[in-house]
């Protein structure tokens, strides 16, 4: 079996398997809650976290996102976060692993639990935007508070991509919904995000893209932009929007 043909097996055989017994799920505001926002943040019953499925191929992307990048981002880097923040707490011994309080205060921790825990629920989030069914336009409330807070659609897009071009070195863009209730785009340095106590901007996270190098340079080399552009093919701006509505009801 070719190597390629060998990973989108694995990945469609294990998309239906429990990552652990009894896990507990939280939404973004750190609630128990069904639908698309149920599994950013996997625990076990010890409150280990957990790496989420990626529920999708690791060559359901192509050509935009190729499968040799998904497949060291998400089997390496990612699940190296994750191992890292569990490894970190333990050293500190926190017993409370609720990761939107840990943000709300991660000033008040090292340099791991802030690098890994951001890695961690960054990385989450990402696999999340993106779908093999993706790309194409927000519709409905999305839609409208997209031109309302940036012109259009077309402006919010040109903004985004630039803000993402522009990250100086590893980082990430986001889209969030601020403290004021307005659409905002940022971004933060490294593993950091809005979450965090430390952000200079501060808001609920609708949308990320990863503009780390291992995100994109075996496929792209050093052409960020045209990774960034490739990105919004992928979106899946049906679960943007349920982040959003969620957001803005809470």
């Amino acid at each position: 079996m070719k190597k390629r043909e060998f990973l989108k097996t694995s990945a469609i055989l294990s998309a239906g398997a429990l990552i652990a017994p009894a896990v507990a799920t939280s939404c973004m505001n750190g609630s128990a809650k069904d639908g698309a926002t149920a599994s950013l943040v996997v625990q076990d019953d010890d409150g280990e976290f957990l790496q989420p499925e990626l529920g999708y191929a690791f060559d359901a992307l192509e050509p935009n996102i190729d499968a040799m990048t998904m497949e060291l981002h998400y089997e390496k880097h990612h699940a190296g976060y994750t191992r890292k923040l569990n490894a970190a707490l333990k050293v500190a011994d926190m017993h409370s692993t609720d990761i939107y309080k840990i943000f709300a205060s991660v000033s008040d921790y090292g340099m791991d639990i802030r690098n890994n825990g951001g890695g961690y629920f960054n990385h989450n989030l990402y696999w999340k935007f993106m779908s093999p069914d993706g790309g194409g336009e927000p519709t409905g409330e999305l839609a409208s508070a997209l031109a309302s807070n940036f012109g259009s659609f077309s402006e919010f897009k040109d903004l985004f991509s630039a803000t993402a071009g522009s990250q100086f070195g590893s980082g990430w863009a986001w889209l969030i919904l601020n403290d004021d209730g307005k659409l905002q785009v940022t971004s933060t340095p490294n593993q950091d995000n809005p979450l965090m106590d430390i952000s200079p901007v501060k808001g609920t996270p609708l949308l990320n893209v990863d503009v780390w190098e291992h995100a994109y340079y075996l496929h792209y080399q050093n052409m960020r932009a045209s990774y960034i552009e490739a990105y919004w093919n992928v979106i899946d701006w049906k679960f943007v929007e349920s982040l959003y509505n969620d957001a803005v009801s809470s």
